[in-house]
C-alpha cells in the first residue's frame, strides 16, 4: 500500500509504532521496521545521550530498514540534555524523528540540515497547523481515545481526523484507537495517510515489557481506562488499577488545590516497576481505549501482516462490493 506517509519515510506499510516510555526500545523498533512499518525508539527512556546513541546502534544492528526516534520536549526546571540527544540522533544516522510535547521549532533547523524528517504529535487542529507552519514534514493526529496525553479538547478521531484533512497540506497519521485493518481503512477514509499504534504494539511478543503488562491489556475492555491529572491540565489516559483509584481520590478530595507533588507516589518513577518488573499496582501507566480491541499477543510480523491483509480485503471486497 502506497500513501504519502510510506513515500515520505521510505517504508512498505503506512504503520508507525509510536514512542512509548520504557517500551520503545531497540527490540520493538527493529521488529516493526523489519515487518515493513516504522519503528520508533523512545529517546528519553535512555537516561543520557550516550545511552541513546548505544540504543540507536543496537537497533541498527537488528534492522537495515528505516526507523526513528521519539523526542518529547517537556517543561522542566532541569531539562534533559536536548542538544546531546539531538546530536546522538544525527550522529546515529537516524532519518525520522517523532517530536511531542512543547513546540519543536528551535530544533528543526539542525534536524533538517541533517536530512531528518520530523513528524510532530498533535491533539488539535490548531496545534497541527502550527507544526505545519514551522516546517514539520508530517503530523501524528492524536484523538481523545489515545493512551497517554490526549490534550484538553476531548475531540475523538471521528471528528478530529476529517477536520485535520480539511486544514492540513502535509500528510498526517491517525493515532488513538488504532488496532487492526478496520482502523487503517477508517483512518484512510477520514483523510489520514496511515496510522500510529502504541497500546497495540505493547501486546506483541517482541515488546520488551513484562508479560503481566501484555496480559493486562488483553484482559482489559474499552471501559477500563481512566483520565487522570485533569485538574492539572496534564490529562493522561491510563489503565485502571488501585494506584489510579488512589490518585483519583486525591483529585476529588483536593479539588482546585491539587498540586503535582500530591500525586508523586502514583506517577513518579513507576514505569520501570511496571514495565520491567510487572508490578501492575505500582502506579498509573498509559493505555488507550483500544485495549478493548486487543485479544492476543502476536509477533509484530504477524500483527502487521494481519492488519494489511484485513485492510486489503476490506477495500477490495467489502467496500468494493457496495459500489456494484
Amino acid at each position: 500500500m502506497q500513501t504519502r506517509i510510506t513515500e515520505l519515510f521510505g517504508i512498505e506499510h503506512p504503520l508507525i509504532q509510536g514512542g512509548m516510555h520504557h517500551v520503545g526500545l531497540a527490540e520493538l523498533a527493529a521488529a516493526v521496521s523489519n515487518a515493513g512499518g516504522l519503528g520508533i525508539i523512545t529517546g528519553l527512556t535512555q537516561r543520557t545521550p550516550k545511552l541513546l546513541a548505544q540504543e540507536i546502534a543496537r537497533c541498527r544492528a537488528m534492522t537495515d530498514k528505516p526507523f526513528g526516534v521519539n523526542l518529547t520536549f517537556l517543561p522542566s526546571v532541569q531539562p534533559p540534555d536536548y542538544p546531546g540527544y539531538v546530536r546522538a540522533i544525527i550522529d546515529g544516522g537516524v532519518k525520522v524523528v517523532e517530536t511531542a510535547g512543547n513546540n519543536p521549532q528551535q530544533w528543526l533547523p539542525v534536524l533538517k540540515e541533517a536530512g531528518i524528517k520530523v513528524i510532530h504529535k498533535c491533539t488539535s487542529v490548531r496545534h497541527a497547523l502550527k507544526a505545519q507552519s514551522i516546517g514539520c514534514d508530517a503530523i501524528s493526529v492524536d484523538g481523545f481515545e489515545c493512551g497517554g496525553h490526549p490534550g484538553e479538547d476531548d475531540v475523538p478521531n471521528f471528528i478530529l481526523l476529517p477536520r485535520a484533512a480539511q486544514e492540513l497540506k502535509i500528510p498526517f497519521v491517525a493515532s488513538g484507537g488504532m488496532a487492526d485493518g478496520r482502523s487503517l481503512v477508517a483512518a484512510l477514509a477520514l483523510g489520514a495517510e496511515g496510522i500510529n499504534m502504541g497500546t497495540r504494539f505493547i501486546a506483541t511478543q517482541e515488546a520488551p515489557v513484562h508479560e503481566n503488562v501484555k496480559q493486562a491489556i488483553v484482559a482489559a475492555t474499552e471501559l477500563d481506562t481512566r483520565l487522570v491529572m485533569r485538574p492539572l491540565r496534564n490529562t493522561e489516559r491510563v489503565l485502571h488499577n488501585a494506584a489510579v483509584e488512589r490518585l483519583l481520590a486525591k483529585e476529588r478530595a483536593l479539588g482546585a488545590s491539587l498540586r503535582f507533588e500530591d500525586i508523586l507516589p502514583e506517577v513518579a518513577g513507576v514505569y520501570p516497576r511496571i514495565m520491567q518488573q510487572g508490578d501492575m499496582e505500582a502506579g498509573a501507566w498509559s493505555c488507550g481505549m483500544v485495549a478493548g480491541l486487543i485479544h492476543d499477543v502476536p509477533t509484530v510480523e504477524q500483527l502487521i501482516n494481519a492488519i494489511m491483509a484485513q485492510a486489503h480485503a476490506l477495500i477490495t471486497e467489502r467496500l468494493a462490493a457496495m459500489l456494484r
